[in-house]
């Protein structure tokens, strides 16, 4: 059979649809990126202090996705793990978000802040804190929590969301301690330049930590066709503004179950 040029047009158009359609709705959410960074004089042959963020899990269920994150995270024996918000987007997936946090080594320190969606979803929030709790881990809402960890204090900043919620920084650092590190972990990276212009300028945070955007869960050669709302100017990664923020691409999905030039990631930082 002659292979005329319209039917190869025709057939490559549709297996590079196929191949798409593909990625988007099964590639891109089977795999994790690792995505690791290094500040001040951290370096990859130190014992550093190693932090990890987990954002936007937008839980659903718990499979192997999930199952072989926890097991990564575990492997990286990180001295403390963050959540960023929008752990559940449902207020009956508490039990999945429990067996979840039932497979990360309890023994890791962690701390946690609310997304848009635990609002949106009538989360229990005196009920995700004991659950956060039961596998030592703190919910943070205008909130400061203070470690030692390998020698050195750490202060994590939780603030409450943008969307749903009533942020304020100055509230949060009340129960502030100056500390040899201090985070602050910020779902909507939007109220990042409220943050800074609110700081005491005796308080210098290493960096802020937010997620929110999915970085944009559908990128088209940089062309994202939705940004939600409390994205600001920010999609993805570092941005240097006052205070260094990285916006984390997270784990889940939003609205749709699609992800396409927009990875699912934690990221992993070295003090």
């Amino acid at each position: 059979m002659k292979l005329t040029r319209r039917k190869f047009i025709k057939r490559g158009a549709g297996l590079a649809t196929g191949l798409i359609l593909i990625d988007a709705f099964w590639a891109e959410q089977f795999f994790v990126e690792t995505n690791e960074f290094y500040l001040g004089a951290a370096k990859p042959d130190l014992n550093n202090i190693k932090v990890v963020q987990i954002s936007d899990l937008h839980i659903q269920s718990v499979g192997y996705v999930l199952e072989q994150l926890a097991i990564k995270v575990n492997q990286l024996t990180p001295d403390l793990i963050v959540f960023t918000g929008d752990s559940i987007d449902r207020a009956e997936k508490m039990p999945v978000l429990e067996s979840f946090l039932a497979l990360l080594e309890q023994s890791i320190p962690k701390a946690a802040i609310v997304g848009n969606w635990e609002y949106w979803s009538n989360v229990n929030f005196v009920e995700l804190s004991q659950l956060y709790k039961k596998y030592n881990c703190t919910l943070l809402i205008n909130q400061s929590q203070q470690y030692t960890l390998k020698g050195k204090t750490f202060c994590i900043t939780g603030v409450d969301d943008l969307i749903g919620g009533k942020p304020d920084i100055q509230v949060a650092l009340l129960t502030y301690a100056k500390t040899d590190h201090h985070i602050i972990l910020n779902h909507c990276p939007a109220f990042t330049d409220q943050i800074i212009q609110q700081l005491d300028s005796r308080i210098q945070p290493d960096l802020i930590l937010s997620g929110h955007t999915h970085g944009g869960q559908v990128n088209i050669f940089g062309f994202r066709p939705y940004m939600p709302n409390g994205s600001g100017v920010y999609t993805k990664g570092w941005y240097k503004t006052a205070i260094p923020m990285y916006v984390s691409k997270g784990i889940g999905t939003s609205i749709m179950p699609v992800r396409f030039g927009s990875r699912s990631e934690i990221a992993i930082f070295n003090f």
